[in-house]
């Protein structure tokens, strides 16, 4: 069995860890208000679920998903975590997060500056375009001609990989939009963005990702 480490209990991060776990993966939940405050979740997730302090969560991880915004000075578990492929699920939202003048003037994306946060890790952005209720209402054979397709950015081709059999998985395409650096093409505000909430096939999610411009962030 793969474990994943889930920090970041929202929607994002239970709807990602009910697809895990129907999947048939264990997962480790953990939030910042502690794991006594993840009992109902567990418990509806049943035993491939736990709770745990966001460090042990990391530590018991086979790859791990981070599941809230990112900040400049985020407490992250650097050493746990190291070695390991990590998810991000983050979405620059200057109205929620505030400015970061890196991101806002082209120089890095946000998951190139999450990456720097997590040296030693593999960062990849992964599910940053579907609502989390969608995972399942959305999820299609791999035969099937309505299915749809979801963006991976990373500087790792082994993250790629991973990110690509869990989508597959859980019933998805991938358009590869490596690496980091390039991943503002996925990102509100762009083309492929108007979709996010009914989703693309892969061929014009290719087409949408490949004609993006950069421009003002919501």
């Amino acid at each position: 069995m793969t474990t994943i480490g889930i920090l970041g209990a929202g929607e994002v991060g239970s709807q990602l860890a009910r697809a895990a776990v129907a999947h048939g993966y264990d997962v480790v939940l953990a939030n910042s208000r502690g794991p006594q405050t993840l009992s109902g979740l567990v418990a509806e997730l049943g035993p491939s679920a736990q709770a745990a302090q966001v460090a042990e969560a990391a530590e018991a991880a086979d790859f791990a998903i981070i599941a809230f915004p990112y900040r400049p000075d985020g407490d992250l578990p650097v050493e746990e975590l190291a070695g390991k492929i990590v998810l991000d699920t983050n979405n620059y939202m200057a109205w929620r997060d505030g400015h970061y003048p890196a991101v806002d003037s082209g120089e890095k994306t946000e998951h190139e500056l999450r990456q720097e946060q997590l040296p030693k890790s593999k960062l990849v952005k992964a599910f940053t375009h579907i609502q989390a209720p969608n995972l399942f209402r959305y999820a299609r054979s791999a035969d099937d001609p309505a299915r749809l397709a979801l963006a991976v950015s990373s500087d790792h081709p082994e993250a790629v990989e991973l990110v690509t059999r869990l989508y597959d998985a859980f019933g998805f395409d991938t358009v590869d939009n490596s690496p980091l650096s390039e991943s503002w093409r996925s990102a509100p505000g762009t083309a492929m963005w108007r979709f996010h909430d009914t989703g693309q096939r892969r061929e014009d999610l290719v087409r949408d990702v490949e004609r993006a411009r950069r421009g003002p962030r919501p």
